[in-house]
């Protein structure tokens, strides 16, 4: 726990953000988020620089491309202490696009306020990497933001990360593709849920409010239908992370998936997840952060794990070693190899102090 797992998935969100032209940008993705200070190392002394690396590929063979961005901002350090670009650079299969600062920043010191991957009319060569990241997609689904909806009003986040309204995204959603998907997700709860039998999305007759209703089966023939504030939490986060495999086109991001789910559901959520990916239009990369042991315990190939390791110097996100690779490829499971690894210190005694 507290190892920078979710700070992890918040550098991918933070360039979301950044590369959002409707209202993001650079000012944005660093306010929402407390400022350059709640961002910046906690080991990094007296430099408040941020900088953000990321490497990037797509498409095969002849049409492969690697793309290289690199984004360092600090303060201003006067007057409001806005954040202020001190290092922007494109690259492109080796081929350098943009590096900023540039000349016509030092005679104009408020562009560095913003980032040329948010400005449409300087990101042209390299748009195709901004669309990319401003359609990543992050997904922590909070079950009680979603059957109390109605009582905590209209006050949600952008993005709705944790799934307030994520019924409303099903209502916009249009009919053909919406039903077409649910077909999809209910083979699925047949397997996952004891009793279930149908699912459906329907409005209120009376006020045209949507809403996601199953069917389960009981002591009468034709069963219940229960609404989405009925379902139990398992429910909701499993049909939510079965949506989004199925909907969307760029990265997804799933924050411990297991929570609230039977593990013998959390074991086999690799398998399944490789199985709805194969049935959607967009085979969509997907990054999980976990600690799960039902869920590590699969032949999972070692090159797709990172380990976040916590140190006096911060945290360190590392591949696995040749070692741990040799026993992965020999049949044991990263629970077996990795999870030991990332046990703190001293946790034995944590059930007996007094």
């Amino acid at each position: 726990n507290a190892s920078g797992k979710s700070n992890f998935l918040d550098v991918l969100r933070f360039l979301r953000t950044l590369a959002d032209n409707s209202g993001g940008g650079l000012q944005k993705a660093v306010s929402e988020r407390g400022g350059i200070k709640k961002l910046r190392c906690l080991q990094a002394g007296q430099d408040n620089e941020v900088r953000i690396e990321v490497q990037l590929s797509g498409g095969v063979g002849e049409n492969r491309t690697e793309w290289r961005y690199v984004l360092g901002f600090k303060s201003e350090g006067t007057g409001r202490q806005r954040p202020i670009v001190c290092q922007e650079y494109v690259e492109r299969n080796g081929s350098t696009l943009l590096q900023r600062p540039d000349q016509d920043d030092e005679q104009d010191k408020e562009r560095l306020t913003q980032s040329h991957l948010e400005q449409v009319n300087s990101n042209l060569e390299f748009r195709e990497l901004a669309k990319f990241l401003r359609t990543t997609t992050y997904l922590h689904l909070v079950p009680q933001f979603l059957k109390f909806a109605d009582r905590f009003g209209t006050n949600r986040l952008e993005e709705d990360p944790f799934g307030q309204d994520f019924v409303g995204e099903l209502a916009r959603t249009p009919a053909q593709t919406r039903d077409a998907r649910l077909r999809k997700i209910h083979k699925v709860l047949i397997q996952a849920i004891p009793q279930f039998k149908d699912l459906r999305f329907a409005r209120d007759k009376v006020t045209g409010e949507p809403h996601l209703e199953a069917c389960c089966m009981h002591w009468r023939p034709q069963g219940a239908w229960h609404q989405e504030d009925q379902f139990s939490d398992g429910t909701l986060r499993l049909i939510a992370l079965l949506w989004s495999l199925l909907n969307g086109e760029s990265m997804l991001l799933l924050e411990e998936p297991e929570l609230s789910l039977n593990d013998a559901i959390v074991r086999r959520t690799p398998l399944m997840i490789d199985r709805i990916k194969r049935q959607a239009k967009y085979r969509r990369q997907t990054l999980i952060v976990t600690h799960s042991e039902a869920l590590l315990n699969n032949p999972i190939d070692g090159n797709d794990l990172l380990i976040v390791t916590p140190t006096e110097d911060g945290s360190v996100i590392r591949s696995a070693t040749a070692d741990e690779m040799a026993m992965l490829e020999d049949g044991l499971s990263p629970a077996e190899v990795l999870l030991p690894q990332i046990c703190p210190e001293g946790i034995e005694q944590l059930g007996q102090f007094r």
